[in-house]
C-alpha cells in the first residue's frame, strides 16, 4: 500500500461486498437524514391542496407540518425509504463501479465522461427495480392526508385495493427521470473530480463538492418528471379533503399521459416545477453526504482487503 493511499488506482481488486457495504450505508445516508424536505417536496407535488403548497420555503413547509401535525410527522415513511435504500444503493453503486471499469479499461479522464453516464444509467435500472415499492409507500405515508397508521398497513392496503401493480405503476417514469438524473448526476460528479482530484484519491472535500453538484444539477433539470411520478405513485385528486375519501380511492390516474394531463389542468406549466427547490435543498446536501459516506467507507474497507 503507497502512503498516499491511492485507493482509487486500485479499483479493480475491489472485491463486490465492499462496493455494496459501502453502497448500502450510502443509500441510508443520503435518504434519512434529508427526509423532512422529501417530505415537503412531495405535498407540494401532489395535485391534493395542503398547506405546505403555500408556504414560501422549504424549511417553512417542514415547520407548518410540525407545528399542525406533530414533531416527528416529517419523517413518517421513513422507515419504508431506508428498508430500500439500503438494497437498492448497494447494487447501484456496485453495478456502476463494475460497469464503469469494463467500459473505461480502468481509466479515468474527461474522455470518459459518455461511459460515467452510460454505467449511471445501467446501475439506475437496478436501482429503480427494487426502490420504486418503497417510494410509493413513502410518498403515500408523506402525504397531508395519509389514512395509514404506519409502513406495513400501507403496504397491505395498496396491495389489496389496487394490486402489485401499484407498486410498479410509476417504474416507467422513475426511469425516463432517473436515466437522465443519473447520467446529468455521474458525469457531474466525475468532471468535478476530475479537476479538483486528478489522481482520483480519497479526497472528501472533492467528494463532497462534486457530489453536491452533481446532485443539485440533475435534480433541476428532472424536476418535471418527479413532478409526474409523485401524482402516479400518491393517486390523490384535487378534491381529496380527508382520510375518508383516501381509504375509498382506488387507482385514479393510470400512466403518466393521465399524470400530464391532470398537473396542466390543475396548476398549468408551473406545475411541472412545484416542489423544484425542496428538490434541489434535499438532492444537494444528500448526493454529497451519499457520495461522502460511499467513498470513505470504501477507502476504509478497501484498507482492510490489504
Amino acid at each position: 500500500m503507497t502512503d498516499d493511499h491511492d485507493y482509487e488506482a486500485l479499483a479493480p481488486t475491489h472485491k463486490i461486498w465492499v462496493h455494496m457495504a459501502a453502497g448500502g450505508l450510502a443509500g441510508l445516508a443520503e435518504h434519512c437524514v434529508m427526509f423532512p424536505l422529501d417530505s415537503v417536496k412531495t405535498r407540494m407535488q401532489s395535485l391534493c391542496p395542503c398547506p405546505e403548497v403555500k408556504c414560501p420555503t422549504p424549511v417553512h413547509g417542514v415547520t407548518s407540518m410540525m407545528r399542525r401535525e406533530g414533531w416527528m410527522r416529517p419523517f413518517r415513511g421513513v422507515n419504508a425509504v431506508a428498508a430500500g435504500a439500503i438494497p437498492a444503493h448497494a447494487l447501484y453503486f456496485t453495478v456502476y463501479e463494475k460497469a464503469k471499469g469494463f467500459l473505461t479499461g480502468h481509466t479515468f479522464g474527461h474522455n470518459n465522461t459518455l461511459a460515467y453516464g452510460a454505467a449511471g444509467v445501467l446501475a439506475t435500472v437496478v436501482h429503480d427495480l427494487v426502490m420504486n415499492p418503497a417510494e410509493v409507500v413513502k410518498q403515500r405515508m408523506q402525504m397531508a392526508y395519509s389514512p395509514y397508521g404506519g409502513s406495513l398497513e400501507c403496504i397491505r392496503c395498496i396491495y389489496k385495493r389496487e394490486g402489485i401493480v401499484a407498486f410498479y405503476r410509476s417504474y416507467t417514469t422513475q426511469l425516463l427521470m432517473n436515466i437522465p438524473f443519473q447520467a446529468v448526476h455521474f458525469m457531474t460528479y466525475e468532471f468535478v473530480q476530475q479537476i479538483r482530484n486528478p489522481e482520483h484519491k480519497y479526497d472528501p472535500a472533492t467528494h463532497l463538492i462534486a457530489g453536491g453538484l452533481g446532485g443539485g444539477v440533475a435534480s433541476a433539470v428532472t424536476t418535471p418528471l418527479d413532478c409526474i411520478k409523485t401524482v402516479l405513485n400518491t393517486q390523490q385528486t384535487p378534491e381529496i379533503q380527508d382520510k375518508r375519501m383516501l381509504l375509498k380511492a382506488t387507482s385514479t390516474y393510470k400512466g403518466i399521459f393521465d399524470a400530464i394531463v391532470s398537473i396542466y389542468k390543475v396548476r398549468g406549466v408551473r406545475g411541472f416545477f412545484s416542489g423544484i427547490q425542496a428538490r434541489v435543498l434535499f438532492q444537494m446536501p444528500g448526493t454529497a453526504l451519499s457520495w461522502s459516506v460511499y467513498e470513505l467507507f470504501k477507502f476504509i474497507l478497501s484498507d482492510q482487503q490489504k
